[in-house]
Protein backbone atom coordinates (compact mmCIF):
# COMPACT_ATOMS: atom_id res chain seq x y z
CA UNK A 1 0.00 0.00 0.00
CA UNK A 2 2.87 2.35 0.80
CA UNK A 3 4.45 1.63 -2.58
CA UNK A 4 1.21 2.48 -4.35
CA UNK A 5 1.05 5.82 -2.54
CA UNK A 6 4.62 6.63 -3.55
CA UNK A 7 3.90 5.62 -7.14
CA UNK A 8 0.83 7.85 -7.30
CA UNK A 9 2.78 10.76 -5.79
CA UNK A 10 5.60 10.37 -8.32
CA UNK A 11 3.14 10.11 -11.22
CA UNK A 12 1.39 13.25 -10.02
CA UNK A 13 4.67 15.13 -9.75
CA UNK A 14 5.74 14.08 -13.24
CA UNK A 15 2.41 15.16 -14.71
CA UNK A 16 3.03 18.71 -13.51
CA UNK A 17 6.51 18.93 -15.07
CA UNK A 18 5.31 19.54 -18.64
CA UNK A 19 3.99 23.06 -18.15
CA UNK A 20 6.91 24.07 -15.94
CA UNK A 21 9.55 22.73 -18.30
CA UNK A 22 7.94 24.22 -21.40
CA UNK A 23 7.55 27.61 -19.73
CA UNK A 24 11.19 27.60 -18.64
CA UNK A 25 12.37 26.74 -22.15
CA UNK A 26 10.16 29.37 -23.75
CA UNK A 27 11.45 32.03 -21.36
CA UNK A 28 15.03 30.99 -22.10
CA UNK A 29 14.38 31.25 -25.83
CA UNK A 30 12.81 34.69 -25.40
CA UNK A 31 15.93 35.86 -23.55
CA UNK A 32 18.12 34.52 -26.35
CA UNK A 33 15.94 36.28 -28.95
CA UNK A 34 16.19 39.56 -27.07
CA UNK A 35 19.98 39.18 -26.89
CA UNK A 36 20.05 38.55 -30.64
CA UNK A 37 17.92 41.65 -31.24
CA UNK A 38 20.29 43.72 -29.12
CA UNK A 39 23.25 42.41 -31.14
CA UNK A 40 21.59 43.50 -34.40
CA UNK A 41 20.63 40.07 -35.67
CA UNK A 42 17.64 41.42 -37.60
CA UNK A 43 20.03 42.90 -40.16
CA UNK A 44 23.13 40.76 -39.80
CA UNK A 45 21.59 37.28 -39.52
CA UNK A 46 18.11 37.43 -41.07
CA UNK A 47 17.76 33.67 -41.65
CA UNK A 48 18.60 32.70 -38.07
CA UNK A 49 16.58 35.65 -36.71
CA UNK A 50 13.48 34.64 -38.66
CA UNK A 51 13.83 30.97 -37.75
CA UNK A 52 14.14 31.80 -34.05
CA UNK A 53 11.01 33.96 -34.13
CA UNK A 54 8.98 31.39 -36.04
CA UNK A 55 10.05 28.59 -33.70
CA UNK A 56 9.19 30.58 -30.55
CA UNK A 57 5.79 31.39 -32.05
CA UNK A 58 5.20 27.69 -32.77
CA UNK A 59 6.38 26.75 -29.26
CA UNK A 60 3.80 29.08 -27.71
CA UNK A 61 1.12 27.66 -29.99
CA UNK A 62 1.89 24.06 -29.03
CA UNK A 63 1.90 24.88 -25.32
CA UNK A 64 -1.48 26.57 -25.78
CA UNK A 65 -2.75 23.24 -27.12
CA UNK A 66 -1.22 21.50 -24.06
CA UNK A 67 1.37 19.71 -26.21
CA UNK A 68 4.17 20.52 -23.79
CA UNK A 69 6.85 18.27 -25.27
CA UNK A 70 6.40 19.80 -28.72
CA UNK A 71 6.53 23.22 -27.08
CA UNK A 72 9.82 22.33 -25.41
CA UNK A 73 11.25 21.04 -28.70
CA UNK A 74 10.32 24.20 -30.60
CA UNK A 75 11.56 26.44 -27.78
CA UNK A 76 14.93 24.66 -27.82
CA UNK A 77 15.16 25.19 -31.59
CA UNK A 78 14.22 28.86 -31.16
CA UNK A 79 16.93 29.26 -28.54
CA UNK A 80 19.49 27.57 -30.80
CA UNK A 81 18.71 29.81 -33.78
CA UNK A 82 18.60 32.95 -31.62
CA UNK A 83 22.02 32.11 -30.21
CA UNK A 84 23.39 31.53 -33.72
CA UNK A 85 21.88 34.83 -34.86
CA UNK A 86 23.44 36.68 -31.94
CA UNK A 87 26.86 35.13 -32.56
CA UNK A 88 26.69 35.91 -36.28
CA UNK A 89 25.61 39.50 -35.62
CA UNK A 90 28.36 40.01 -33.05
CA UNK A 91 30.96 38.55 -35.42
CA UNK A 92 29.74 40.82 -38.19
CA UNK A 93 29.83 43.85 -35.91
CA UNK A 94 33.36 42.94 -34.84
CA UNK A 95 34.48 42.65 -38.46
CA UNK A 96 32.92 45.98 -39.39
CA UNK A 97 34.53 47.83 -36.50
CA UNK A 98 37.90 46.31 -37.36
CA UNK A 99 37.54 47.23 -41.04
CA UNK A 100 36.47 50.79 -40.32
CA UNK A 101 39.53 51.50 -38.18
CA UNK A 102 41.98 50.46 -40.90
CA UNK A 103 43.32 53.17 -43.14
CA UNK A 104 42.54 52.76 -46.81
CA UNK A 105 45.60 52.26 -49.02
Amino acid sequence: MKQLTVLVAVAGALAGCGPVRSTANILDAEVQIQAARTAGAEKEAPYEWTAANLYIHKAREEVAYSDYQAGVNFAVKASKFANEAREKAMASAGTESTDSTRPTP
